[in-house]
């Protein structure tokens, strides 16, 4: 049974590890995997066909608690302990994907049997102590006066970033409010023992309009994140990228949050290797392209022709970019945009990059318009902005193996302005390709931010 402490308003966590609010998706799963032998039986929880209308769901089945992400950002938003009875089994140690509506925000802790919970080191749940109403008042201290909804029979208590619910068996003990008490938790006519159903950890005052904070300076642990990326276009197409990058640590630039830093790079066609590496630094990982299996739809009379050597891809999985280098010239060729849905083969390697793509709108009797993709487009939507339908897609099967099978089915590749975007089933785009001619010369970049 997990032991661990409750933060109001910030996170849920042992000497160990922490779920915090803000935290990024990619590192609450990091946390879960390493853990695997104490933390078992994990299902990812969202909505298949509309995964922006619904939070990302992490539900720890052994240990009762739910960790919600934001659709949007895939941060956390809170944490929640609460009673769903049965909701599905899985193998030990599995990760398991399920797609579902449901639509909540939070850290949630909804069967208090299954774990222990303490607060400034002092339990106020565990196998000997019950989270009775008078144990919360002991614990925590007298708070604004409840609400209580006679739908669901539940008493919600709420602190500032913290919110308990108590079951009441009967509309005979619904709360009664004694008007000569008007403050704090005596005068409310709650039964005495009445326990704890669920515990929610969010950030704020109010669960109902709870966002997902700014990223903890503690989850940077060294990395540059994407706070936004825009494609630059030139005449013919796209010419590169501006990265908004925050960072932590001290040094010169725009102190966003105490030491947090904020500052701005781009990165082109035609930059060498050296270039990108001084603009974004060091990649998580460089990956060697096997045989280019796109080079069928090639005109060029020498694409039978096996290469000498390998073009190799810069992958940043915080920015949520790939980065490919010619391998003969070392400069680059191609950017790689990642969006990083639920539902799609690589889904959790890469961070969700924020782009905003212009695209060039040609209508008759009119000058060309400007339109913006962004990575919450659908690609009905971009069909329609261009007033025609793009050529037949290109299928692609992805799988780890050729005698494996990919459970999240094919995407859709379709060639837009020297872009190939990758479409989902349910329509969302799942990457950007951007391609174009080396761009020579040099470029004046932006540097720190005023």
């Amino acid at each position: 049974m997990l032991d661990l402490e409750v933060v109001p308003e910030r996170s849920l966590g042992n000497e160990q590890w922490e779920f915090a609010l803000g935290m990024p998706l990619a590192q609450a799963v990091a946390i879960l995997q390493k853990h695997c032998r104490i933390i078992k039986n994990v299902q990812v929880l969202y909505s298949e066909q509309s995964p922006l209308s619904h939070d990302l769901i992490l539900n720890l089945t052994q240990d009762g608690i739910k960790l919600l992400f934001d659709a949007f950002n895939q941060r956390l938003k809170e944490t929640t302990q609460k009673d769903y009875g049965e909701i599905g089994s899985s193998h030990r140690g599995a990760v398991e994907t399920n797609s579902t509506g449901t639509h909540e925000d939070v850290i949630e802790v909804y069967d208090l049997t299954k774990v222990k919970l303490k607060y400034c080191g002092v339990h106020f749940n565990s196998q000997a102590i019950a989270p009775t109403i008078e144990q919360i008042d002991q614990s925590f201290g007298a708070t604004h006066p409840g609400v209580y909804n006679s739908a669901e029979q539940l008493f919600h208590l709420n602190f500032r970033g913290l919110s308990f619910s108590f079951q009441l068996d009967s509309w005979i003990e619904a709360p009664k409010y004694e008007p000569n008490f008007a403050h704090g938790l005596a005068s409310l006519q709650i039964p005495h023992g009445a326990t704890v159903k669920r515990m929610y950890i969010y950030s704020g005052n109010s669960l109902q309009d709870t966002k997902a904070p700014v990223m903890p300076l503690s989850c940077f642990l060294g990395n540059v994140y994407a706070e936004s990326v825009d494609v630059v276009r030139d005449g013919t197409g796209p010419s590169g990228l501006r990265l908004r990058l925050l960072a932590a640590g001290c040094g010169p630039g725009l102190l966003a949050d105490a030491k947090m830093r904020v500052f701005e790079r781009s990165v082109y066609f035609g930059d060498s290797c050296q270039d990108v590496l001084s603009m974004l630094g060091s990649p998580h990982k460089v990956f060697y392209k096997s045989e280019d299996k796109m080079k069928i739809h090639s005109p060029s009379p020498h694409k039978q022709v096996p290469s000498k050597c390998n073009d190799y891809f810069f992958n940043y999985f915080t920015l949520g970019v790939d980065i490919l280098f010619d391998a003969n010239t070392h400069k680059v060729k191609k950017f790689v945009l990642h969006t990083n849905y639920p539902g799609h083969y690589n889904f959790n390697i890469y961070h969700r990059c924020e782009f905003k793509i212009p695209l060039t709108i040609k209508r008759e009797n009119t000058d060309g318009q400007t339109e913006t993709c962004t990575t919450y487009s659908k690609w009905d939507n971009i069909q329609e902005l261009l007033g025609h339908p793009v050529e037949k897609p290109v299928v692609l099967h992805r799988s780890s193996s050729p005698n494996n099978t990919n459970p999240f089915g094919s995407t859709f590749c379709f060639g837009l302005q020297r872009m190939i975007f990758e479409v989902m089933q349910n329509n969302h785009i799942a990457s950007v390709t951007l391609y174009g001619p080396p761009r020579p010369g040099a470029h004046l970049r932006t540097a720190e931010l005023p």
